[in-house]
């Protein structure tokens, strides 16, 4: 059986649920919460009790 001469590269989609995607997420989501903890703590009180 022949093998091909090239193999096609694949490229990764811009949208949708991809795992780097969901990895992105993930981690902006985790900053985002240590960010919200940083600023509760700084105000004394929760940003939601004004």
């Amino acid at each position: 059986m022949l093998e091909p001469k090239i193999v096609p590269e694949r490229r990764l989609p811009r949208y949708g649920f991809h795992k780097h995607i969901e990895r992105l997420n993930g981690r902006l989501a985790m900053i985002g919460f240590i960010a919200l903890m940083i600023l509760e703590n700084n105000l004394g009180h929760g940003v939601l009790n004004w």
